[in-house]
Parts: structure tokens; C-alpha cells; sequence
């Protein structure tokens, strides 16, 4: 049954035909389904009985299931809101055709970043929007754009235990968050806080806890009996660091094998990662010699790391439609 909304542009609201007429269907989650069937079922078995014996119109009925399903939805923690669509709209203002604002709650309510995590080409942009989140943003999400924000946070630990993918990323965002969390908690007359405080710092033991996690996370050892990254050619593993895009990976990579940091330590290697992150005239500001009177490269990157920002590389990023005005997952 087709249906207009206020924004005469957006598909409106889904509805099926039962036999006691047209009812809308609400974006839940498939894990609640089930439960509130069972709550539906209930709803309309309880009868009761006694001295003045009391029976339920179908409204009432319905009406307390409605009630139970907010209230188990509400209180279902561990949950993230889910909606099936994975767009929304961006309103600066309000105009005609819609009334109200894009909040930032809002947008990552609605954008799936659960499954987005799961992505490898995503997870490291999720991981950067959240640590953007914490650093400035995080006292203007709502409470339940917070309990999501820590949920996926939830998720993002417990991919990097187990997978063991990218501890840096996570030990840095878990840094700044804890960071901000702190002199939240400190001034809390000062500064506007959803929730209360207790959850507050219920949160921030829990990201102390995921910090001693991390310090103590082990490599597993991998056995293959295959063929492994030292037995490639010279030229190949060459070509390999050449696609780096962060110092520190390289760095990483160098100590794996004497070979590698051999390669590593090439000043032609870090002279091309220091061109392509930053400008010949911030070079002459910060030029750093060696003891031979050549410049060093890989010092110089560290170096201008500290005053500039470098360019980021991400595998799929969320995009901005500027004539529907809408922003989505590609």
C-alpha cells in the first residue's frame, strides 16, 4: 500500500494487510522478532479472572505489546539499533518538504557500521570515525547513539583479539578515548554528559580493562609449510614496502627478517613516502642532515609527522550524494 510521508522524496513507511486492516511494519532487529512474536502471543492470552473479571479489547492488546516492545527493546543492552537502510538524510536546515535536522546521533544510528567492521576494507575507516568521535564529538551523541558507539567499540576489541588485526589502530583510539573520558568525568558540572555518572565510569574502567588486554594481546605463531614472504625475491619484497603508506608499518615489517629491515631502512624508500605525504616546502623547513651530509629520510618523516597531517588511505569510505542529499555505503 503506497504511502506519502512528510518528505514527499522519502519511500515512507512499509505497511501489510491483516485481517484487522492495514498495520505499519517498525524497522526491529531479527534477533527480536522472535521474542516479541512471543510477546504478541502472550499479550492476547492474558485474561483476568477473579471477583471482577476483567477481559481485553483487541486495542488494549494491542496496545501492551506495543509497550512490551519498546520496553524489551529499551532494555536490551547488548543490541545495537538496527535499520535496514544503510543511507540517511543530511538536513542542514529545515525545509517544506521536511521538518527537522540530521544530528550526528542521528547518522550513526542509521549507518550499519556493525557489518561495516566486518569489512577489512571498512574497518579501518569505522576506526578512525570513532577515534574523530572521541576526541571532540562525543558529549553531542545521544544516549542511544552512545550505547551503540560502545557496543561497536565492544565488537572492534573483540575482532582484534581474535584476528589480531591492526593493534595499533585500536591501542590509539582506546588512548584518545580514555583520554577524553577523563577530564569529562573531572569536570562533569562543567561539561554536559548523557547518562549518568556511574555509567560514565563504568565505561572508562571498561576501556582501562580493553587497554591491559591489548598490552598483553600475544602473536600467534603461524605454522605453514608454504611459501612465506622470505622466500620472494628481493625485487618483489621491494616492491611490497613501496606500497606502504605508514612509516610505522614499514618499521614493523623491517623487523621481521634481517633481509626486510635491510630493505626498510632504504633512504630512496622513505624519501618517496615523505613526497607523497607532504610538500617540498615544508621539506625545507624541517631538513634534517646525517652524519654524512646526505639528509635523512626516515627522520625526516617522523619529523614532519609531528607538524603536518599525512594523507589517509582507505579501502571504502562512506559518500556524500550532494544532489539527494544523502549520505550512504557505496
Amino acid at each position: 500500500m503506497p504511502f506519502l510521508g512528510q518528505d514527499w522524496r522519502s519511500p515512507g513507511w512499509r505497511w501489510v494487510k491483516t485481517e484487522d486492516g492495514w498495520k505499519r511494519c517498525e524497522p526491529f532487529s531479527p534477533a527480536l522478532e522472535d521474542g516479541n512474536n512471543q510477546l504478541n502471543e502472550i499479550s492476547h492470552t492474558v485474561i483476568l479472572t477473579g471477583e471482577d473479571e476483567e477481559i481485553y479489547s483487541t486495542e488494549d492488546c494491542e496496545f501492551a505489546a506495543k509497550k512490551r516492545k519498546k520496553d524489551h527493546f529499551r532494555n536490551n543492552t547488548d543490541s545495537q539499533c538496527f535499520y535496514r537502510e544503510k543511507w540517511i538524510y543530511v538536513h542542514k536546515e529545515s525545509t517544506r518538504e521536511r521538518h527537522g535536522y540530521c544530528t550526528l546521533g542521528e547518522a550513526f544510528n542509521r549507518l550499519d557500521f556493525s557489518s561495516a567492521i566486518q569489512d577489512i576494507r571498512r574497518f579501518n575507516y569505522v576506526v578512525k570515525l570513532l577515534q574523530l568521535i572521541a576526541k571532540s564529538q562525543l558529549t553531542s551523541l545521544s544516549g542511544a547513539a552512545q550505547k551503540n558507539y560502545f557496543n561497536i567499540l565492544d565488537k572492534i576489541v573483540r575482532k582484534v583479539m581474535e584476528d589480531q588485526y591492526n593493534p595499533r589502530l585500536i591501542k590509539d583510539l582506546l588512548q584518545d578515548l580514555s583520554s577524553t573520558l577523563c577530564i569529562l568525568i573531572r569536570g562533569v558540572g562543567k561539561s554536559v554528559l548523557v547518562g549518568n555518572i556511574n555509567i560514565w565510569i563504568c565505561r572508562l574502567e571498561t576501556i582501562l580493562l580493553w587497554q591491559q588486554q591489548l598490552k598483553n594481546l600475544q602473536m600467534n605463531k603461524q605454522v605453514n609449510n608454504g611459501l612465506t614472504l622470505s622466500d620472494l625475491p628481493l625485487h618483489m619484497l621491494n616492491n611490497i614496502l613501496y606500497r606502504f603508506s605508514d612509516g610505522w608499518d614499514i618499521i614493523t615489517l623491517g623487523q621481521v627478517t634481517p633481509t626486510l629491515y635491510m630493505l626498510s631502512e632504504d633512504r630512496q624508500l622513505w624519501k618517496k613516502l615523505c613526497q607523497y605525504h607532504f610538500a617540498e616546502k615544508q621539506f625545507c623547513r624541517h631538513l634534517i642532515p646525517s652524519e654524512k651530509g646526505h639528509i635523512d629520510w626516515k627522520l625526516m618523516y617522523f619529523a614532519l609527522q609531528k607538524y603536518y597531517p599525512i594523507k589517509e588511505q582507505y579501502g571504502d569510505t562512506l559518500h556524500f550524494c550532494r544532489h539527494c542529499s544523502i549520505l550512504f555505503w557505496k
